[in-house]
């Protein structure tokens, strides 16, 4: 028996299963941010690991090693907004929405969503200027001399990333619920 195609019903919530199969642009778009972000994370972890491994059995370091895993984990956790965002997997308190009807947790929803939005939109906004600021003061790392803009660049790409994914979450939650199927939580007892 095929999936059936989720729909919302009165109440706002979500009857049926997504179908299997292939995905659509967007989701792909979406897919390739957040391997973007683990990319990162495998970044930083790799920079600290081989850090770690010079200093203790060879005694030697980086040269920038503290800048760039300062740097990169910027990058990581601007990345990492984007790729939690979507999802909507980052911490949250639910007290209040475990307890509401799916149609009042739908509305909770999409206000919360709103106000990460605007929170998100304005730190974008912030930190486009510090890019900026960083490129027009020079700042390098201490040993090599490398310019610092770059790497706040690609932290601000990724909070782009993250803004552009929240309006997505946001047009999905008003006009597409059923494209936003997500596992229903039981209320707190």
């Amino acid at each position: 028996m095929p999936a059936s195609t989720p729909s919302a019903n009165a109440d706002g919530a979500l009857n049926g299963q997504p179908e299997p199969g292939r995905k659509s642009g967007m989701d792909r778009f979406i897919d390739s941010i957040e391997w973007i972000a683990a990319f990162f994370v495998g970044i930083v972890a790799l920079n600290t690991f081989i850090a770690v491994l010079l200093r203790k059995f060879f005694a030697v370091s980086i040269p920038d090693y503290y800048d760039f895993g300062r740097l990169l984990l910027g990058i990581l956790i601007f990345w990492g907004i984007a790729a939690t965002s979507y999802r909507g997997t980052h911490i949250t308190v639910d007290l209040l929405w475990g307890n509401a009807s799916p149609k009042w947790q739908r509305y909770i929803d999409i206000f919360a969503t709103l106000v990460l939005l605007f929170v998100v939109a304005v730190q974008t906004y912030t930190l486009f200027d510090k890019v900026v600021t960083t490129y027009n003061d020079n700042v390098l790392t201490y040993d090599l001399r490398l310019p610092n803009w770059p790497f706040f660049a690609v932290a601000w790409a990724g909070d782009c990333s993250a803004v552009l994914l929240i309006a997505i979450r946001t047009w999905r939650l008003i006009f597409t619920p059923e494209l936003m199927a997500e596992p229903k939580l039981k209320a707190v007892e």
